[in-house]
């Protein structure tokens, strides 16, 4: 950490790079003792109309005891953030503490020169998440009515802001617990500023090439000539330190040197001069940089930590990155055609973005897209993906007319939760594919903070279907899924399949019937070898089939024949497709010529050249269905109904109240996780609407009986071991006991069985080995689960209690936040949940019930990421109602949530 002053109880965590309104980037971070000279410099910056408005009276210096009230606070109950670029301050958030201990007064001060650039409502955001983890609940504010732009920032973040006029002052508060609308409003300022970001680095309006060599082959002399080559209309200069002249251009020394603004530098010098040319673009006013450099991740422990002071440098200072270790950026834009890359030639112009985090893989991807003739609206290569993300270039598409699908590979997720949400809003208006290996799972790419999952498996595939992604395992599968995705959108399932050969029809039935799709009419006896005529009455075949009203898409299938003329037939299935709004994809199995000829594209009979298909075309018929069925899959999901944000009657104030008071005496102990006391635990679920039975842990048969008098009977008992509790098969759990005789026996037997377990039998901290709990009604049995992942964040899992979650690991997951149809699909998604509406000739139970207690569950766990496990189990579910049996509630520092109601860059 830099110089913290004399402060020891800087909170770290706080300190965050952040993306501003223009798209540029600063730094946000708590005030420092050694700030006072810069707070001075910012202040005597001031107009004098801007001091008034902030002091409400001119001052032209701070006085030296205003600069130690300023910058020294004691991170508590005053508290102060900057926004910096460099040394500079550019805006100044404060509060402090009144006397009501859950409210305190923010005040802001903004530089006249970054006004407009949306730093209010970024240290508004900062401010309250600090003031939240302190316990304070509502901000208050004195603002001067001629100071409208301050006025706005509080009108516009979202929360219920209530204003009155007093004294010639207007007096504003507001709470400051996230609401719907004022997550709603980060998201969407955080989704522009990003969007600006990315856009500045495609559509730059000069680029410069540092590192630009006469050497053929060397990557300088291939990005100087692929840009000059691609008809990149803007500014184009060439750095090199020694030469003078390169392919006619005349080069320059440095970056400092080149004439007019630069927006984007291409960095390709030696590995050991990154960080000092990346420095010197960021003291020549550079917006971005591309860093070819390969070698940060290959040089150990030295090169990441260099990564990693590169990134947070180049971000401090205004900078995005792309890289290290990029291939480089494109964009075919016809007004803009930049090939910043090592493609040899600009790739097709086409309609489908793509991100690829590994330069070896992008290589693959590109080159396999363009066997195919699969054309591009804009593509980034991430090389190591330290700065640009998926994330950040997912929020230029949403906004890109000109990208109709996406495609991302992806070796980590650096932020996962809000991959989630981004995708989420992006897929429902343009495809979202993502080529990721189940070998690799959830990790991060060299040169980023270690933060190991602890998410149960197959919780991320759940958060990618949630959020509508088309999930593929391999690069074939993700260009496959492409080509369907540049026609119509099947509207379901149902496809007629189309053959001239019977056999071939039978197992292209077969494979798609395997797929999910519903095979609803087949003609297996096309015969395209005849006269002339043939392939017109094919294709009126193929018309009338798609007019049926039988069939959402048609697949053809194919082996060679004399008469079967590949480029022909495809070109009139495209006709066929387009005048019908329906999917076709054409295999044509066993082609003749090379494989990457069939894929994509159609070789003529005559030995014309090759033109691409207007339809997916395939060499492989098991190809084509299984992409086509991943299409379906998606288009499924984009016609349900997204359902709302789940929403409950809680108290997250005294729910917070609860967790501070715990962790405060947990940290005095010095303990990092803390488990709650049932009594605790159940308190604080009650803040959500949610019951747990009482029990009483007793230690012997008369203490068992006064427990069962107090609680009401029929009563059961149970070991108070976590291993044991729920084993009615070992003898540790006794039901439905309704007299004391049969209660004083039974905890005798269970006494002696439990002596039997030894070790097994002890519930740490408890001294009782058994409790004592009120009968709940009958029921089928289930678990609802909920953890903080380090890098998903909440999961909320849900399964049915005994073998089904045990043995067989019939799990469902989903990551908060949930709508209602989440909720649904969750409590729906284990294989034994059909166990819940009715199964072999039993009533089906209260399913509302259960869908309103995980709802529950997930918008606590939401709230409070400090709730590091919530377990409730078992719940047992009737045909009227449910019944919490037990709860185990564990507390953590929740200070690292990856995804917060604060704007902030992924953590390098």
């Amino acid at each position: 950490m830099a110089d913290q002053g004399s402060v020891s109880a800087y909170p770290q965590h706080w300190e965050a790079d952040v993306v501003l309104r223009d798209g540029g980037t600063a730094h946000l971070r708590p005030i420092r003792p050694s700030d006072a000279e810069a707070l001075q410099a910012f202040h005597l910056g001031q107009s004098e109309n801007s001091v008034y408005l902030r002091f409400f009276s001119y001052k032209a210096r701070l006085t030296d005891a205003e600069l130690k009230r300023f910058t020294e606070v004691d991170y508590r109950d005053r508290v102060a953030l900057v926004i910096t670029i460099g040394d500079e301050i550019l805006g100044v958030g404060r509060y402090d503490r009144l006397d009501d201990p859950a409210e305190a007064e923010v005040a802001f001060n903004i530089s006249d020169r970054h006004q407009g650039r949306g730093l209010g409502s970024i240290l508004l955001e900062h401010l309250a998440a600090a003031a939240r983890e302190r316990g304070i609940r509502r901000f208050t504010a004195e603002v001067l009515p001629e100071n409208r732009k301050m006025l706005t920032v509080f009108a516009e973040a979202g929360y219920a802001v209530e204003r009155h006029f007093d004294d010639g002052v207007v007096m504003v508060a507001f709470e400051i617990d996230p609401t719907e609308k004022s997550r709603a409003v980060m998201e969407s300022r955080e989704h522009r500023a990003e969007a600006l970001s990315v856009r500045g680095l495609l559509a730059p309006r000069s680029v410069a090439i540092v590192g630009a060599s006469r050497r053929w082959g060397s990557i300088g002399q291939q990005l100087l000539a692929h840009i000059v080559e691609g008809g990149f209309p803007g500014g184009v200069a060439a750095v090199n330190r020694e030469a003078l002249e390169l392919g006619g251009m005349l080069t320059y020394a440095g970056i400092r040197d080149v004439p007019g603004p630069v927006d984007v530098a291409l960095v390709a010098v030696p590995y050991d001069d990154v960080a000092e040319v990346v420095a010197e673009c960021a003291a020549a006013g550079v917006r971005g940089v591309v860093v070819a450099s390969a070698g940060h991740a290959e040089d150990g422990e030295r090169g990441l930590a260099r990564q990693r002071e590169l990134v947070r440098d180049a971000r401090a200072r205004g900078m995005r990155v792309v890289g290290p270790g990029s291939l480089g950026i494109v964009n075919t834009d016809p007004d803009v055609r930049l090939n910043a890359s090592l493609a040899p030639d600009m790739p097709r112009r086409g309609t489908l973005g793509l991100f690829s985090q590994s330069a070896a893989i992008g290589i693959a991807l590109y080159a396999a897209a363009a066997r195919r003739r699969l054309g591009f609206s804009t593509i980034v290569s991430a090389g190591n993906r330290a700065d640009v993300s998926g994330n950040d270039v997912m929020q230029f598409w949403e906004d890109d007319a000109a990208t109709s699908a996406v495609a991302l590979y992806l070796e980590s997720f650096g932020n996962p939760r809000k991959f989630s949400r981004i995708a989420r809003r992006l897929a429902r208006t343009k495809p979202v594919v993502v080529a990721k290996s189940d070998v690799l799972g959830v990790r991060l790419p060299p040169g980023h903070a270690v933060r190991a999952s602890e998410a149960p498996p197959g919780a991320l595939d759940a958060m990618l279907r949630q959020a509508g992604v088309i999930r593929v395992s391999t690069l074939e599968e993700l260009v496959d899924v492409a080509q369907v995705l540049q026609g119509p959108l099947p509207a379901g399932p149902r496809v007629a399949v189309v053959a001239n050969a019977v056999s071939l029809g039978r197992v292209v039935a077969d494979t798609s019937e395997s797929r999910g799709l519903v095979v609803r009419l087949n003609a297996w006896d096309v015969d395209l070898s005849g006269p002339s005529t043939a392939l017109p009455e094919f294709t009126a075949r193929v018309l009338e089939i798609m007019d049926s009203g039988e069939v959402d898409a048609v697949v053809v299938a194919l082996v060679p024949t004399a008469g079967v003329r590949p480029h022909a037939v495809a070109e009139a299935l495209a006709e066929c497709a387009a005048s019908r709004s329906k999917p076709v994809v054409a295999a044509f199995t066993g082609i003749l010529g090379h494989p990457e000829d069939a894929e994509g594209m159609i070789p003529d009979d005559s030995g014309a050249e090759l033109t691409p298909a207007r339809i997916p075309a395939f060499t492989s018929a098991g190809d084509a269905v299984a992409a086509l069925g991943a299409v379906v899959r998606y288009s499924e999901w984009l016609a349900r109904e997204e359902g709302t944000q789940f929403e409950a009657e809680h108290d997250a104030a005294a729910a917070d109240a609860l967790i501070a008071r715990v962790l405060a005496q947990a940290g005095a102990a010095g303990t990092d996780l803390v488990r709650l006391e049932p009594d605790l635990s159940a308190a604080l679920l009650a803040c959500y609407g949610i019951s747990v039975l009482p029990s009483r842990p007793v230690v012997s048969a008369e203490e068992a009986v006064a427990a069962a008098d107090e609680l009401g009977w029929p009563v059961a008992v149970k070991s108070t071991a976590a291993s044991l509790r729920h084993r009615l098969d070992l003898g540790t759990v006794r039901l439905d006991i309704r007299d004391e005789a049969s209660l004083r026996s039974a905890v005798g037997v269970m006494e002696e069985s439990l002596a039997a377990y030894g070790p097994l039998a002890e519930a740490p901290g408890e001294a009782a080995k058994l409790e004592v709990q009120r009968m709940a009604p009958l029921g089928e049995a289930c678990v609802v689960r909920a953890i903080e992942d380090p890098l998903l964040g909440p999961v909320v899992s849900f399964g049915l209690a005994g073998d089904a979650v045990a043995l067989l690991d019939d799990w469902a997951h989903r990551v908060p936040p949930l709508t209602t149809q989440d909720v649904g699909d969750l409590v729906r998604a284990p294989r034994a949940a059909q166990k819940l509406f009715g199964y072999e000739g039993l009533p089906a139970l209260d399913v509302a019930a259960l869908e309103g207690l995980v709802g529950r569950v997930a918008l606590l766990k939401d709230t409070h990421p400090e709730v590091s496990v919530l377990e409730l189990r078992p719940v047992v579910v009737s045909e009227t109602g449910l019944t919490v049996l037990h709860a185990d509630v564990w507390l953590g520092n929740a200070a690292h949530r990856t995804d917060t109601a604060r704007r902030a860059m992924s953590e390098q």
